[in-house]
């Protein structure tokens, strides 16, 4: 699995008294949440390959759909020519009962669901199909993943990852 973008780049910047952090430089932040979401791409491609599943905990359609919204500019989509993730993407909604702010994660609930119904959107606009997790415990999701793969006895739907 391949761990998120943007609590890497925050903690790298809080660490190194960095600004590219969304609260202090929102345009440097997405610039940056951009190249490592490619950078990750093409380390997974390189060290997996096409045929292997690889989870990616977001990634560039993420960092592209935030840079759509902050800039308002719609011609951004054409930055991911060239990074085509496996067509279905699961999204865990926020939940108040374990949402929990922290030292990288500063934004709040409110905006959470703000960026949650964006990508909701945002997915299937690119032809994306959305799997909306079900609000159980993290074991269940991870069952509730594996099954709809086909990873675990379930029916699965097969592709890249």
């Amino acid at each position: 699995m391949v761990e998120e973008p943007g609590r890497r780049i925050v903690a790298q910047e809080l660490a190194s008294g960095g600004g590219a952090l969304p609260w202090v430089d929102l345009g440097r932040f997405i610039d940056r949440a951009m190249e490592v979401a490619r950078e990750d791409y093409r380390g997974a491609l390189a060290r997996y390959g096409a045929g292997e599943w690889v989870f990616f905990d977001r990634g560039l359609v993420d960092a592209v759909g935030a840079l759509a919204q902050w800039s308002g500019e719609e011609g951004v989509w054409g930055l991911l020519e060239g990074f085509e993730y496996w067509g279905t993407v699961f999204l865990t909604p926020p939940w108040p009962e374990i949402y929990v702010q922290d030292h990288e994660r500063r934004h709040g609930l409110e905006e959470a669901v703000r960026e949650y119904e964006r990508l909701c959107r945002v997915y299937p606009s690119l032809g994306y199909e959305v799997v909306v997790l079900p609000k159980v415990s993290v074991d269940e999701r991870v069952d509730f993943v594996l099954e709809w793969l086909g990873m675990d006895g379930g029916v699965g739907r097969g592709g890249m990852g």
